[in-house]
């Protein structure tokens, strides 16, 4: 191969890898985000709430 095939070659390995990380990093950002807290819109909110009423839901039944 040839210098201008491998720079060719490099340069097309790099953009691949840059791609994937970039796609990688926005997936991780998306997922941390649904993470936090954020005035009943996310995840962990909604996590939150049900916790609460699955404790309520046995705080009667056990008082039966």
């Amino acid at each position: 191969m040839t210098p201008g095939e491998w720079a060719g070659f490099g340069a097309g390995v790099v953009s691949v890898l840059s791609a994937v990380l970039i796609g990688l990093r926005f997936l991780v950002r998306s997922y941390l985000y649904e993470l936090k807290i954020n005035n009943g819109h996310s995840m962990k909110d909604s996590l939150i709430r049900l916790e609460k009423r699955v404790d309520d839901l046995f705080i009667l039944i056990s008082k039966e």
